[in-house]
């Protein structure tokens, strides 16, 4: 895996802009008070100074018109030596279409936290093919903007991951878990949402302990990007450890099976030194996924590849931050995952 620039850490009273670089409902509406009420959580929990660009809060009908405008933005957040942080609205299902539009050289000069989940997946590539490590983790809209507050669990792993300089350590699995929906209303703002005890960490298949550098993402939209630009090299993947999870898409057991056979087929799974996998949307197909990923690394010659199932990361609440080129370690015997270095200096 390449060697990838780690960007300063946060510190309170940084300026951090807030994007919407995929659907841009932030700015409709009758969502605009959940974006403030995010915004809000960063000003006041964490101590940043929070702008938003000029198409943030653009609103979803104009921002899916102007792919341009998005790009423009991330752009803009990257060259500007004020931002310190750029922090994700929210995923959607086209981040895709800015791919035209991004100066990877700007990223490159310009090393600052980024951070998102699900679509923007394609933005963690963008930077990654610059050279940057991003952090896959929180976005504005879903774990900022929390009913009531932020789950203290959340919390602490942004404070380790974007303020801290030191490894993040172990990762122990949250408690409790929600995926509950509930109407985005102003009106519902105080109603708690429910969280539910959570299973813990499983092996699915390997033994020992191994180590490599985290890459990975939203499986359903790495699966998007097979072909592409953005998709990293095979050489990308020697020694890693490939993080994954699925989206509230919540797909299909047989399709899972064939987005992780397209990895083996392209022989990303041949060069993996570990598979880290998150909680599933809802646990959606929670037990049906664990035969799935094991028949397709079996499939190519991955039977004794360690496993880990059910991490707290991506489409669940609460979650913590996953830093793209840290080292980290999957250690079969105590089902344990720890980062070992820090994804900030």
């Amino acid at each position: 895996m390449k060697q990838l620039i780690k960007p300063p850490k946060l510190k309170p009273g940084d300026k951090v802009a807030t994007l919407s670089l995929s659907w841009g409902g932030a700015g409709d509406s009758g969502i605009l008070w959940r974006y403030h009420q995010g915004k809000e959580r960063l000003e006041k929990l964490f101590g940043l100074q929070v702008v938003e660009m000029p198409h943030t809060l653009a609103g979803s009908a104009y921002n899916e018109a102007h792919p341009e405008a998005r790009a423009a933005d991330m752009m803009a957040a990257f060259a500007d030596p004020s931002i310190k942080g750029v922090f994700s609205c929210i995923g959607g299902d086209d981040t895709l279409r800015l791919l035209p539009f991004i100066n990877y050289q700007t990223i490159r000069d310009n090393p600052k936290v980024f951070i998102g989940y699900s679509d923007t997946t394609v933005n963690h590539m963008m930077c990654y093919k610059a050279g940057l490590a991003s952090v896959y983790g929180p976005a504005l809209l879903t774990d900022f903007a929390e009913n009531l507050q932020m789950p203290a669990y959340t919390v602490d792993h942004v404070k380790k991951a974007l303020f801290g300089g030191g490894p993040i350590g172990e990762i122990h699995p949250s408690d409790t878990w929600t995926a509950e929906r509930q109407e985005c209303s102003v009106e519902n703002k105080d109603t708690p949402r429910t969280f539910r005890p959570n299973q813990g960490l499983e092996r699915l298949q390997g033994s020992g302990i191994t180590q490599g550098r985290l890459i990975g993402g939203c499986l359903d939209v790495l699966d998007w990007l097979r072909g592409t630009e953005l998709f990293p090299a095979l050489a990308d993947f020697e020694g890693a450890i490939l993080f994954l999870e699925t989206s509230e898409d919540k797909p299909a057991p047989v399709n899972v099976l064939y987005m992780l056979r397209a990895l083996g087929a392209m022989g990303v799974l041949a060069r993996l030194n570990g598979l880290v996998f998150g909680k599933p949307y809802a646990n959606a197909y929670y037990e049906e996924y664990k035969p799935i990923i094991a028949k397709a690394l079996r499939e190519y010659g991955r039977g004794g590849l360690p496993v880990l199932y059910n991490l707290s990361f991506g489409h669940c609440e609460p979650k913590f931050c996953v830093p793209y080129g840290a080292a980290a370690e999957v250690d079969c015997g105590r089902k344990a995952f720890t980062i070992l270095e820090s994804g900030v200096v």
